[in-house]
């Protein structure tokens, strides 16, 4: 049985590992440096199928597997993903991103991070089996215990799929130490900046109207900066709009501090990890009433429907305005933002990987 006073030896999905940026990728790496980090005697795997780029310096109790070996093993969650735990000693697995082994010959832990896959097709277009497979894994109980990173989706997860309460546990995520206050590099003009993925449910076609409303009295830029879907509609070139794509975590800072504001309308989110990263970076933050979002931000940005173009609009308007009236909010994000660490992130993660292993030990 897992103890937090013996060494276990746990592997997690390092799928979410082969997409070059993204919120599950992020999570995925992060919590497993902050576990290693927390729990030097413990051994953890990153295992996957498919070839993925791990950071260049592992600490020593972290390890990547090798993959299939043989033609048999590509049937990986059946069969592949099996014969690899058991060469390394594999107490407990972790599925970073909606999946568990199927064949339950080990305590296992799923992570849901939203139900965006269910929610609109157009959301996820390419999340088929996700759909299909993992309500299947959770009827037939082959997650021991359930991660969600709100207590929104905790609710949402629960009603949904019938889930039992006392197996689907909140943990939140947490912004890089990488994400601070730093002093940017003077911009003329000033800008409004989006952070994250260019995809349907990020609502950015809502931005770029309201912000263009801001821009017939505002001579202000807007940046848009991530990983552009192969789904996401093609935004012409325009004067004032920056499409950066694909921006490295170490400019990330410079670009949330040297914003008027970070504008995230999500329509729908399980987190919001770029709001934290703004928070925490002392960035003011303009975002939707999300319920995830509204939880971890917990009262330190400005909201607003994030169907309501006009809303919007007048948000940036004001910012745009006065943006010495916002120090008060912009300190409020940073003392917000400071409660989320990865570290709490492992411990209780831990704690989750405890009580799986009681639970299966008893079933």
């Amino acid at each position: 049985m897992l103890s937090y006073t013996s060494a276990v030896t746990i592997a997690l999905d390092a799928t979410p590992l082969t997409v070059s940026t993204g919120g599950v990728g992020r999570y995925t790496l992060e919590l497993a440096l902050a576990l290693a980090a927390e729990y030097p005697n413990d051994q953890y795997w990153l295992l996957s199928d498919q070839v993925f780029r791990p950071p260049t310096a592992l600490p020593p109790n972290l390890h990547t597997g090798e993959g299939p070996r043989n033609q048999a093993e590509r049937k990986w969650w059946l069969w592949g993903l099996e014969r690899e735990m058991l060469r390394r000693g594999i107490s407990l697995f972790h599925g970073t991103d909606y999946s568990v082994p199927y064949v339950p010959l080990r305590p296992s832990v799923m992570t849901l991070h939203d139900l965006s896959p269910w929610m609109d097709p157009i959301w996820q277009p390419d999340a088929i089996r996700v759909r299909r497979r993992t309500p299947r894994l959770l009827r037939m109980g082959l997650a021991t215990m359930i991660i969600t990173p709100t207590e929104a989706v905790r609710r949402a997860a629960i009603e949904r799929f019938g889930l039992q309460p006392d197996r689907v546990v909140p943990v939140p995520l947490a912004a890089s130490e990488l994400f601070r206050p730093v002093v940017p590099p003077v911009t003329t003009p000033p800008y409004f900046l989006f952070v994250g993925t260019r995809e349907p449910r990020k609502n950015i076609a809502r931005l770029l109207d309201a912000w263009r409303e801001v821009r017939q009295t505002s001579a202000i830029d807007l940046v848009l900066a991530g990983r552009v879907r192969a789904d996401s509609p093609a935004i012409p070139e325009e004067p004032g709009l920056h499409l950066l794509g694909e921006v490295p975590d170490s400019a990330l800072p410079a670009l949330y501090c040297g914003a008027l504001a970070c504008v995230y309308p999500s329509l729908y989110e399980g987190f919001g990890l770029p709001v934290l990263e703004a928070m925490q970076c002392g960035a003011l933050v303009i975002t939707s009433r999300d319920p995830a979002i509204l939880e971890v931000s917990h009262g330190a940005a400005m909201y607003v429907d994030a169907c309501d173009t006009s809303a919007l609009a007048e948000a940036m308007r004001a910012v745009a305005a006065e943006p010495a009236k916002f120090t008060g909010l912009r300190e409020r994000a940073v003392a917000r933002a400071s409660e989320f660490t990865w570290r709490d992130t492992a411990r209780r993660t831990r704690e989750v990987y405890d009580a799986a292993a009681r639970l299966f030990s008893h079933s």
